[in-house]
């Protein structure tokens, strides 16, 4: 376990931060480290077919060691961490035989990491935790992932009796602002389908997501000498906060679970003459993520008829879409890695995402890509953790699936 560790270690405290506001690609010039390195070890392991694009997308193959023919499967994970809290100079701490108390993650700053309102931390009394410092995120979204994989190919080759089919393993950059799998060349790749390794809690298994939108709503205002403003200022910033208002108050990520929707305001900047909000939309269900689009633009069009035409503006994007529709066709490969689990006496948890992956648009590029769990909690933030035998227990899973595959189509 300890050389898998010393892996997940040394890549977490490589900074690979994108950014979403750049739209170069990859958005950061730190990732190309993570992606350099990864070219080295993949090639010092044995991989072959190593290749990493002008894009800092990582590719390698691990040949078949059966005589019979076996689809080609893939692993994919992301190099990134998230834009929303920062991941440089992560410093992680070991918790060896979690007591299931409070954690202090730093004594000077008061930052305490609580089962009280973390409560899967209790998932993993007796194991050894792995969290942050409080003043950074962790990065096991998805450098665990990363560590599962390569760790996984590294076994396979060590141990050739394990049998498996041709394996192709991919590393995107930029999942964390939604364009890692924009360049991904699926037909390069190779593979008749893959699992992204990027979920939570030990056992997680889905195939379903959210459709996703982003909405830019702007606000335009009038400015004039606030001595003088009676009837001729139009403050912008007053309208938008009337405008959350009159958003549903109880769709929102905070008040949300399952299958249910949200409307999230993320963003929001303004002055009196002109004030932007942000938000994404989010639900399951097609016909309600539709439903959603247009009550924002109807909302939009209430208020322009109130404040006058053109007070406010509204930009909708999709993003991306439910992986079900294209999973579903093939629903034996979640089987698979549903057996995979069960022969490791691992619980699966099929479950959909509150939330998207590289998967989701790799299967609308025919790639068809269910999601695994990688073991991290509370990504993108100071509270993050990973159980170090989460991480072990994922790279068993990865190497089951390929020889559960060889011997299925043998």
């Amino acid at each position: 376990m300890q050389h898998i560790i010393d892996r997940f270690v040394k890549y977490i405290t490589i900074d690979t931060q994108s950014d979403p506001n750049n739209p170069a690609f990859p958005s950061t010039e730190k990732q190309w480290k993570l992606g350099k390195l990864l070219v080295e070890e993949l090639n010092e392991i044995g991989m072959q077919d190593v290749s990493i694009d002008e894009h800092c997308y990582v590719m390698a193959t691990l040949p078949s060691n059966v005589d019979h023919k076996v689809p080609t499967i893939g692993f994919i994970a992301h190099i990134d961490t998230s834009p929303d809290f920062t991941g440089t100079n992560v410093k992680p701490q070991f918790h060896v035989n979690y007591d299931g108390k409070d954690i202090v993650l730093n004594k000077e700053k008061n930052i305490i990491l609580s089962p009280s309102y973390f409560d899967d931390l209790l998932l993993y009394v007796g194991q050894t935790l792995i969290t942050t410092d409080g003043t950074t995120l962790l990065g096991a979204d998805d450098k665990a992932g990363i560590t599962e994989i390569v760790s996984a190919m590294e076994h396979l080759i060590k141990n050739p009796q394990i049998k498996h089919g041709e394996i192709k393993i991919g590393f995107t950059p930029d999942e964390e602002v939604g364009k890692g799998a924009h360049l991904f060349d699926v037909e390069k790749f190779g593979a008749e389908w893959a699992y992204t390794m990027d979920g939570s809690q030990v056992g997680e298994l889905e195939y379903e997501n959210f459709n996703a939108a982003s909405a830019k709503i702007t606000i335009n205002g009038k400015i004039v000498h606030p001595g003088y403003a009676k009837g001729k200022m139009i403050n912008s910033q007053t309208i938008a906060a009337v405008f959350i208002g009159a958003m549903p108050a109880k769709e929102v990520p905070e008040s949300t679970e399952g299958y249910e929707g949200f409307f999230h305001l993320h963003g929001m900047k303004g002055e009196v003459e002109i004030t932007e909000l942000e938000y994404i939309i989010r639900d399951h269900d097609m016909k309600l993520f539709q439903e959603r689009k247009v009550q924002l633009e109807e909302l939009v069009a209430k208020f322009n008829k109130t404040y006058g035409a053109g007070t406010v503006e509204v930009e909708i994007k999709d993003q991306y879409f439910n992986m079900r529709e294209k999973v579903e066709p093939v629903m034996h490969i979640v089987d698979i890695a549903e057996e995979a689990m069960k022969q490791l006496n691992i619980k699966p948890l099929i479950k959909a995402i509150r939330g998207g992956t590289d998967g989701s648009q790799l299967s609308y590029k025919g790639l068809p890509c269910p999601n695994i769990f990688a073991g991290g909690h509370n990504f993108h933030g100071r509270y993050e953790f990973v159980a170090a035998e989460s991480i072990v227990k994922a790279t068993d899973v990865v190497v089951k699936i390929a020889e559960l595959t060889a011997e299925k189509y043998k």
